[in-house]
């Protein structure tokens, strides 16, 4: 069996922002080839994980895959809409924390 390593140790960059007032973007971009392989390989990236992650709902999350960029981009609904209460978080920048600990 293959040792886990985390997601913040195999991607270049992982980073979030708004698309738009109630959605919210992630990108995961690697260096390379056998990274990004290995990650979509895992299922570490699909929906259904990523939507648990995060509170949503599976059907409203979107993974889209990249091979040519090496890069995976995930759309998901915002919990609360950019700049209304509760939002802490205005720009959506710092929501790709809880993506960094997933294991690979």
């Amino acid at each position: 069996m293959t040792e886990k390593t985390r997601l913040a140790d195999l991607a270049r960059v992982i980073r979030s922002k708004n698309a738009g007032p109630l959605l919210l973007t992630i990108d995961v971009i690697f260096d390379d080839r056998d990274s990004y392989d290995r990650v979509i390989r895992s299922g570490a990236l699909a929906a259904d994980r990523i939507a648990a992650l995060y509170g949503v709902s599976h059907n409203q999350t979107a993974v889209l895959p990249y091979p040519q960029a090496l890069a995976v981009k995930i759309t998901l609904p915002r919990l609360h809409r950019s700049g209304g209460p509760g939002d802490t978080d205005v720009y959506g920048a710092q929501q790709h924390a809880p993506m960094l600990e997933i294991l690979v």
